[in-house]
C-alpha cells in the first residue's frame, strides 16, 4: 500500500516543494523514514505514532518506508508531523486520495494537537509558485500563510479536524487575508520630546530621506541614544513588498507573533555590543538570519559602537556594501536579503568629554588615538554621515514647546522617498540615493563648476577615499531633493562634507 502527499520546506528564504511518500509492505514492524532528514525530523515517528493512538486510530502492523523527495535536500525541523500523519492514514486506505493540489505541514503533540513551526511565509509563497492551491496547517501560522495570494489556507488545531476535513464529515473554514495597510501610525517614541539638537535632527532627517547610514558623536547624555531610537518614527511605512520580504525573514527565525500576518512596522535591532560575529551576520548549524538580516527594512542600531568586539564590527562591511549575506555551513548555505541603516552612537574618546564645552577630557593623545582606531578606515568609509552631537544647553531642557513631531518630520520624509522611487524606476533593486551603484552617480548627480570646486577642494585636504566620494555625492544628492535641487549646488555638497566629521578628526576644514 502506497500513498504520497505533498509538503513544503525551507532553505534560507528559499521554500520548495516537498514529496512525502509513504509505503506499507510485509516484514516485521518497522519505521524507516529516508530523504536526509535531521533528527527533528527522525523523531516524528514516535511523535505521528502516539498522535495516531490518542486519537483511537490504529498504527500499521507492518513495514513503514517514508521517504521525503527531494532526497539530496537535507529536511530540518517538526514540520513534516501532519504530512506523515496524513500520508500513513492515506496509504492505510482510511482517506481518500489526497489531491496532488494540497500541501500540509505543520507539528504535532502526542495528543493529536497542531503546533506553529517556522518558516511557514517562505513555504506559503513556494506553494503558490508550485502549483499548490490548498494549504493545511496549524491555526497559529493561518495569518503569515494567507499572505501568500492564490492560496486557500485551513487552519487546523488538530489533525482530526484535517482528517474530517478530507472525508467530507466536517469541512474547516479557510483563513481570510488580514491585508495591508501603508499608511501605519507610528506609535513609539516621537520626536518631539527631544530638545535643541538642531544639527543632529537635522542630519536624522537627511538619513531617513536618503536610507543613510549614520553615526553620532558625543559626549554622555547629549541625546544620542534617545535621537537613533527616534529614526523608526520619521521613516516611511513599509510598502507592501517590503513587508513581506521583512516577513519571510522573520517568519524564518521564528519571530512573527502568533495569529499576525505581516510585520507592519519597520524593524528596529538593537544588540547589545557583546553580541558575537556570528549573532551579527547569522548561521548555527543550521543557517538562521542574524542581526543583520532581522535589521533588512529597517535599522540596526549599534550603541557605544568601539565597545563591539572587532570581529562583530568588520563583518558588517560586506552586507553594508552589497545588501545581502551568504551564511555557509556544513549542511548547507544560506543567503538572507540585509539592505538596513546603520545607525552608531559613539563617545569622541573614552572617558567621553573630548571637546566638552564645561568638563575637560583626561584622556591622552594617544589614548583618543587607540579609541578611535577601534573602528577601522573601511567600515568607517561605509557610514556616510558623522555627526557630532554637542550637549544639550539648558535653556533647550527648560524650554515649554515641543519641537516637530515624528508624523510632520515623516511627512516630508515620505515625499523625497517618493521622489526617488519615481527616479530610479528603471533600476532594478534600486529605491533610495543610499542604493545608488557607483556608476550611475554622474548620471543622477549632475554638478554646478562651484559644487565641483567644493567637492575637489575636500577631497585633496581630507585624504578622502574613492568610496567617501561616492558616498558624499549620494548625501548631497539627497540634500538637494529636500532642496527640490535637480541639480548639485556648493551649498548641498558643503552640508554633505560637514557629515564627514570623523574623516576630519573633530576638526573643521574651510573651504
Amino acid at each position: 500500500m502506497y500513498a504520497k502527499v505533498n509538503s513544503l520546506g525551507v532553505a534560507g528564504l528559499n521554500g520548495y516543494t516537498v514529496q512525502v511518500e509513504t509505503d506499507l509492505s510485509g516484514g516485521l514492524p518497522q519505521f524507516t523514514m529516508v530523504g536526509l532528514p535531521d533528527s527533528a525530523v527522525k523523531e516524528s515517528s514516535e511523535r505521528v505514532r502516539s498522535a495516531l493512538k490518542n486519537l483511537h486510530y490504529q498504527w500499521p502492523a507492518s513495514r513503514i518506508t517514508v521517504n521525503l523527495a527531494p532526497a539530496d535536500v537535507r529536511k530540518t525541523g517538526p514540520v513534516y508531523d501532519l504530512p506523515v500523519f496524513i500520508s500513513i492514514m492515506a496509504a492505510q486506505g482510511k482517506l481518500p486520495a489526497v489531491s496532488g493540489e494540497s500541501a500540509f505541514l505543520g507539528e504535532l503533540g502526542l495528543d493529536g494537537t497542531l503546533r506553529p513551526v517556522n518558516g511557514v511565509l517562505p513555504m506559503a509563497l513556494a506553494a503558490v509558485q508550485n502549483g499548490i492551491k490548498e494549504l493545511f496547517l496549524p491555526a497559529e501560522n493561518a495569518a503569515e500563510a494567507a499572505v501568500a495570494q492564490g492560496l486557500t489556507v485551513y487552519p487546523a488545531r488538530t489533525a482530526q479536524q484535517v482528517v474530517l476535513h478530507l472525508c467530507g464529515a466536517e469541512k474547516l473554514t479557510p483563513a481570510e487575508p488580514t491585508g495591508y495597510d501603508a499608511d501605519g501610525v507610528w506609535l513609539g517614541a516621537d520626536m518631539a520630546d527631544v530638545r535643541g539638537q538642531l544639527v543632529a535632527r537635522r542630519a536624522l532627517e537627511v538619513a531617513a530621506c536618503g536610507g543613510h547610514n549614520l553615526v553620532f558623536v558625543g559626549s554622555p547624555g547629549s541625546g544620542k541614544s534617545m535621537l537613533a531610537k527616534r529614526l523608526p518614527g520619521i521613516l516611511p511605512p513599509l510598502t507592501y513588498e517590503e513587508a513581506v520580504e521583512t516577513s519571510a525573514v522573520y517568519s524564518v527565525a521564528g519571530l512573527v507573533p502568533a495569529g499576525k500576518g505581516l510585520v507592519r512596522a519597520r524593524p528596529f535591532r538593537s544588540p547589545h555590543h557583546s553580541v558575537s560575529a556570528t549573532a551579527i551576520a547569522g548561521g548555527g548549524s543550521v543557517p538562521r538570519p542574524g542581526e543583520v538580516s532581522l535589521a533588512h527594512n529597517g535599522v540596526l542600531f549599534l550603541d557605544e559602537l568601539p565597545e563591539f568586539s572587532r570581529e562583530a564590527l568588520e563583518v558588517l562591511r560586506q552586507p553594508l556594501e552589497d545588501g545581502i549575506v551568504t551564511v555557509s555551513r556544513v549542511h548547507g548555505s544560506a543567503t538572507y536579503p540585509c539592505k538596513f541603516m546603520l545607525v552608531a552612537a559613539m563617545n569622541p574618546c573614552k572617558c567621553g568629554y573630548l571637546g566638552h564645552p564645561t568638563r575637560p577630557c583626561s584622556c591622552t593623545p594617544s589614548a583618543v588615538d587607540q579609541y578611535l582606531r577601534r573602528i577601522s578606515g573601511p567600515l568607517m568609509d561605509r557610514i556616510d554621515l558623522h555627526v557630532h552631537v554637542e550637549p544639550v544647553a539648558y535653556g533647550d531642557l527648560a524650554q515649554a514647546a515641543d519641537g516637530e513631531s515624528s508624523a510632520a518630520i515623516r511627512t516630508r520624509v515620505a515625499a523625497v522617498r517618493q521622489l526617488q522611487r519615481e527616479r530610479y524606476k528603471a533600476l532594478p533593486g534600486v529605491y533610495c540615493n543610499a542604493q545608488l551603484p557607483g556608476n550611475r552617480l554622474r548620471q543622477f548627480c549632475p554638478m554646478t563648476p562651484a559644487a565641483e570646486a567644493v567637492l575637489r577642494a575636500a577631497f585633496e585636504r581630507m585624504g578622502l577615499s574613492a568610496r567617501a566620494y561616492d558616498r558624499i555625492l549620494r548625501v548631497s544628492r539627497t540634500v538637494a531633493d529636500m532642496d527640490g535641487s535637480e541639480v548639485l549646488d556648493s551649498r548641498h555638497i558643503a552640508e554633505a562634507v560637514q557629515y564627514r566629521s570623523l574623516d576630519r578628526r573633530f576638526t573643521p576644514v574651510s573651504l
